[in-house]
């Protein structure tokens, strides 16, 4: 019950729904009351701010500081990083549909994740990969979609772990540390998602090394209309710092879990799906 809380309360004070709740309310008062200043600045506010979070300049000047916590962080690097045995990549969007091409149900955030960290798990022989993430409406979990997709770009089934219980990253780190206890190992996640993460998984004794993926916001050159121009795109990259500051602000006031003693995962099993296999 908590779980769904938490996640309807958060998609509806995300930046586009909670703009237009914002402005249906102003709407109101222009029609319906005589408070029409108030409705016109009320109104106007929403839509400049709408406008300016679906700007590039605007929306990855916000997201660049979340992004440049871990940005030098390297963990194919030998020098700094001994080989490790495993390769945790968090989950993310999905669907499951068998008739598409596997990686075409890994939405969002969720194949960078993946694809980086088949790159890590091929620099680190040996090593096995585990996925994260529960079944929420689908047939199938996060963390099989995601095996299955890794199978499908050559990790063999038996490197393959899929954790199928968790429902956020509390519960991801929990399951984690079940597994594989305190040794280090490589943790794959969104760059904007990376300082959070980590902070969950050393509250549970946990010894990740940051593996970022997914990184969103450009310095590079872009063309005038691609900075200037209102886009979708664009705010989905504000939205991603809305969404990381409301979750910050939760893991400082919630509690954390002491760490429980490691124990086998009842929840971790090998995915071996045939549609992948060669």
């Amino acid at each position: 019950m908590q779980f769904l809380f938490k996640k309807y309360l958060g998609a509806m004070v995300m930046p586009l729904p909670l703009i237009l709740l914002i402005s249906l309310a102003a709407l109101f008062l222009l029609w319906f009351t005589r408070w029409q200043k108030t409705g016109k600045m009320v109104l106007t506010f929403s839509w400049l701010t709408l406008l300016l979070l679906s700007l590039q300049p605007v929306a990855d000047k916000l997201l660049l500081p979340l992004e440049s916590v871990y940005a030098k962080s390297d963990p194919s690097d030998p020098s700094h990083n001994p080989p490790v045995d495993y390769i945790v990549v968090l989950g993310g969007g999905f669907t499951y549909n068998p008739n598409w091409a596997p990686s075409s149900n890994l939405l969002n955030n969720s194949l960078p994740r993946v694809t980086e960290g088949i790159r890590l798990y091929r620099l680190n022989p040996g090593s096995k990969m585990i996925f994260t993430g529960g079944k929420g409406a689908n047939v199938k979990s996060s963390a099989e979609v995601a095996a299955i997709v890794a199978q499908s770009l050559g990790v063999p089934a038996e490197d393959t772990i899929a954790l199928t219980k968790p429902m956020d990253t509390e519960q991801e780190a929990n399951e984690v540390e079940k597994l594989i206890g305190n040794q280090p190992f490589i943790l794959v996640t969104s760059a904007n998602h990376m300082q959070r993460a980590i902070t969950f998984f050393k509250q549970h004794g946990l010894n990740p090394i940051p593996g970022p993926a997914n990184q969103l916001a450009i310095t590079s050159p872009l063309h005038p209309w691609e900075k200037y121009l209102p886009s979708a795109y664009f705010l989905s990259h504000s939205e991603r710092v809305w969404y990381e500051t409301l979750g910050s602000l939760w893991q400082r006031i919630k509690p954390s879990k002491s760490s429980a003693p490691p124990q086998t995962s009842e929840h971790a099993q090998p995915v071996n799906d045939p549609q992948t296999m060669p």
